[in-house]
């Protein structure tokens, strides 16, 4: 198995915001991410991104999104992960490009598709907990994640377990 050498990985919940649109039932708690440490701190840290989380909760409510859900905005990917109307116990995912709002295919090429980073994988399983908790789907709003961290002790492991321990740098 051929794999890629990995960048580093410490997301870092840094701010959360409501999304509430205009039908007055549809809500979204949006979660927005850095990803530290890596080079080009504006592509993956809001703290040096040029654009504004304002910006970005605007260009969120002119989707035209509805339903009940969450949201895990990075400055280079945004991606909304929605409760199915048809199969409510289904998360359906969406992706856009932070800056564009422009969508992003989330097809890895081989047949399967993007789920989740870390970051969105532990806010994914928060609010999953949530919602099969939830009596009601204001009690499901009413509850937010408390992660902050999601380090990645070794985002290499895959490739020296493949490749050998040398082939990781």
């Amino acid at each position: 198995m051929n794999v890629a050498l990995s960048r580093p990985y410490h997301g870092l919940v840094v701010d959360r915001e409501w999304l509430r649109l205009p039908d007055r039932l549809s809500a979204f708690k949006v979660y927005f991410v850095s990803i530290l440490g890596r080079r080009e701190p504006a592509r993956y840290e809001w703290e040096h991104c040029p654009l504004r989380q304002e910006t970005v909760m605007a260009g969120l409510a002119e989707l035209g999104l509805e339903g009940i859900g969450f949201i895990t905005a990075f400055p280079h990917i945004t991606k909304v992960f929605c409760y199915d109307p048809n199969v409510e116990v289904v998360l359906k995912v969406r992706a856009f490009q932070t800056e564009s709002f422009a969508p992003i295919d989330l097809d890895r090429g081989d047949g399967a598709v993007e789920f989740a980073c870390y970051a969105e994988a532990v806010l994914a399983s928060d609010e999953f907990d949530f919602w099969a908790e939830a009596e009601s789907v204001s009690a499901y709003l009413e509850r937010w994640s408390s992660r902050r961290e999601t380090p990645i002790a070794n985002h290499r492991k895959l490739r020296a377990h493949f490749h050998g321990p040398e082939e990781t740098k």
